[in-house]
């Protein structure tokens, strides 16, 4: 009984510390940001390329991730309010794996007004992050597409970094 109550209490716990400290990221901070096709919920497309030039962050969620929904309004206040009439940044939340309905239905959940996007087989993602690894994760890519910050969770000590980062890049 005690061993049981062990593995159900802990194992998780330490599971979910190993994927904060390894948070399976493919890309490192200095790499060229992989490019891909952004796919609107309207069916409009464009190239993450086409954004060369403004700082862009990714933000990689799902309706079903706790964590998600408790960073989105932090995203949605305290940087995208901040910085979406400044021209040179933008943010791109990334749906895995989900369609229209579950985008609608978290946007309104979480009061987020930034976009985001459909990738409907985790493609994107997996140019980003290993194919298990979790979904919540964020990537700052510099004017000239490069990494220059990564996050793992919603960390608000690693999140106030990330402004931080993101003020020092749109200045």
């Amino acid at each position: 009984m005690k061993l049981s109550l062990f593995v159900f209490l802990f194992i998780p716990l330490f599971l979910f510390s190993q994927e904060a400290a390894d948070p399976k990221h493919i890309v490192k901070i200095g790499d060229t940001a992989p490019g891909f096709t952004l796919t609107f919920t309207d069916g409009s497309t464009k190239k993450l390329s086409d954004y060369l030039g403004k700082v862009v962050m990714l933000q990689f969620t799902a309706s079903w991730c706790s964590v998600c929904r408790k960073e989105m309004p932090f995203i949605e206040s305290e940087i995208w309010q901040l910085h979406k009439d400044k021209g040179n940044f933008v943010i791109f939340g990334i749906d895995l794996k989900e369609g229209d309905k579950e985008i609608k239905r978290i946007a309104a959940a979480t009061g987020i007004s930034y976009p985001i996007l459909l990738d409907p087989e985790g493609q994107i993602f997996e140019l980003y992050a290993e194919k298990d690894a979790g979904v919540t994760r964020n990537i700052i890519i510099d004017q000239n597409g490069k990494i220059a910050y990564l996050t793992r969770l919603f960390n608000r000590e690693e999140f106030d970094k990330m402004k931080m980062k993101i003020e020092e890049l749109v200045k």
